[in-house]
């Protein structure tokens, strides 16, 4: 996180919290060494499902399934929720919490690279939360463009790297050049697209919301 950390702790001191059970699967997550989206990201999903009403969103990269029961739990009662995972070990963990927590049945799992299952998919999305492998990003973009109806929006996570991305590439550790690298290209791409009106907030470890146009 880029601001104070101070002022970040002071304004999730305020959210009033989800639901019991994402509290507790989050602290479970969390306890796991499972990345699970930061609580001002939290947040800021739950204002913008209240907001929008999106009926079909479509997540890349579900992890253990946090953040697609926080958006089935946000969500109109008939939003559909379409999933993609390709980490072997998490996928079982994944089902488990939809077959426990998703009462509704909004969510539906994808297991597989999401690049090839993105290729494949030919429905429309009125919201998609892109919180993937972040190198990734620029190479998901036609897809998740493509897929998107027009007044749409993309939410883009983790963008800003803890602050990594403001960086010379020489400035980063050569493990992570690469990602930088592709994290600077995809803002540059979506800031510069003329399909996308796109704006990059420092909310959690950065987000950028792109409303296709």
């Amino acid at each position: 996180m880029i601001s104070d950390e101070r002022i970040s702790t002071f304004i999730n001191s305020l959210d009033q919290g989800n639901e019991p059970f994402l509290d507790e699967l989050e602290r479970k997550s969390l306890a796991d060494d499972v990345p699970i989206i930061r609580k001002d990201t939290q947040s800021f999903i739950r204002f913008l499902l209240r907001q929008n009403h999106p009926k079909n969103i479509l997540e890349v990269g579900c992890a253990v399934g946090f953040s697609a029961l926080l958006m089935a739990t946000y969500s109109d009662l008939d939003t559909k929720i379409t999933t993609i995972e390709k980490f072997e070990k998490r996928i079982p963990v994944a089902h488990e919490n939809f077959d426990k927590y998703d009462v509704n049945k909004k969510i539906t799992l994808l297991e597989g690279d999401a690049a090839d299952i993105l290729a494949g998919l030919s429905g429309q999305y009125d919201f998609i939360f892109m919180d993937a492998a972040k190198g990734q990003y620029i190479n998901f973009l036609p897809d998740c463009k493509r897929l998107l109806v027009k007044g749409g929006l993309l939410l883009s996570d983790n963008v800003l790297q803890d602050g990594d991305v403001m960086e010379s590439r020489f400035a980063v550790t050569r493990r992570n050049r690469t990602i930088h690298e592709r994290m600077r290209e995809y803002l540059f791409a979506i800031k510069h697209d003329p399909e996308l009106e796109s704006v990059i907030l420092n909310v959690g470890d950065g987000m950028a919301m792109s409303l296709k146009l």
